[in-house]
């Protein structure tokens, strides 16, 4: 039997946020088994993780394979082992595809320290008007494509073509736009990770942040990501990374029957 944590990180309510399955392993399952249970949950992300001297090794898979680097699950597992594994610490370091990344207890948040992605202008396409159902103003590339709609209202409304999204460069498609409550507002969509519309996307915030810091002239961000769900990140810009914070609550514990 192996023990198995959902967590919906970016909230403090159950329900909202963005979930994720969190396994702590004392040594690493076969890979195909840990996609099966990935598939299993059908979530955008399960993670697991293996206590390697004082730090942890983090895996993340989606349903369409392992990626190189994700936010909410990331504060997902830092959530589990600082409550459950390492109550008498306040700070869990862990090595990944994307290199070192610290998770740190400041109160009832969790701050994590993620690089920031450079992004690079690129000519506004008619396939991304196309797969969004609406033109962006601008758009860069990083890891993902980030498109900048006009405002709020046009981002919300949003109805993209999934198939057309799988077209377009990037591995996600980040949409953001400023805010009327927040700095700025986001959605992101994955259709070629088999995730639709991802609830809060961490990773995506480090391609969202360094723009509307660029653009807003402040280091300090506080981001809302308007899918369904939603979710509230207080981020800040500092070095070249990105310091994403947020709460997270526990939704389940179960037992996977190996």
């Amino acid at each position: 039997m192996l023990k198995q944590y959902v967590v919906d990180a970016f909230t403090d309510s159950v329900f909202h946020g963005n979930p994720a399955a969190i396994c702590v392993l004392d040594d690493w399952l076969p890979e195909e088994t840990m996609m099966n249970i990935t598939q299993e949950n059908n979530l955008s992300e399960t993670a697991f993780a293996v206590k390697e001297g004082e730090k942890y090794h983090l895996r993340w898979f989606t349903p369409g394979g392992e990626i190189d680097l994700c936010g909410h699950a990331t504060l997902a597992c830092g959530y589990v082992l600082l409550n459950y594994y390492i109550p008498d610490a306040n700070r869990v370091v862990f090595t990944t595809l994307s290199g070192e990344l610290i998770v740190n207890r400041l109160g009832k948040l969790l701050e994590m320290e993620f690089p920031a992605y450079r992004l690079k202008q690129v000519p506004v396409t008619q396939a991304m008007t196309e797969a969004l159902g609406a033109s962006p103003l601008a758009a860069y590339m990083g890891r993902d494509l980030l498109c900048i709609m006009q405002d709020e209202a046009t981002l919300r409304n949003l109805q993209p073509n999934m198939a057309k999204v799988k077209q377009l460069d990037g591995l996600l498609l980040q949409v953001t736009a400023r805010g009327t409550q927040t700095d700025c507002v986001s959605r992101s969509f994955a259709p070629k990770l088999n995730v639709g519309e991802d609830p809060v996307c961490g990773s995506g915030h480090c391609h969202i942040v360094p723009y509307w810091a660029a653009m807003l002239g402040k280091q300090d961000i506080v981001a809302y990501q308007a899918s369904k769900r939603g979710g509230t990140l207080y981020c800040r810009l500092e070095g070249g990374k990105v310091f994403l914070a947020g709460q997270a609550v526990l939704f389940a514990v179960s037992e996977i029957m190996l």
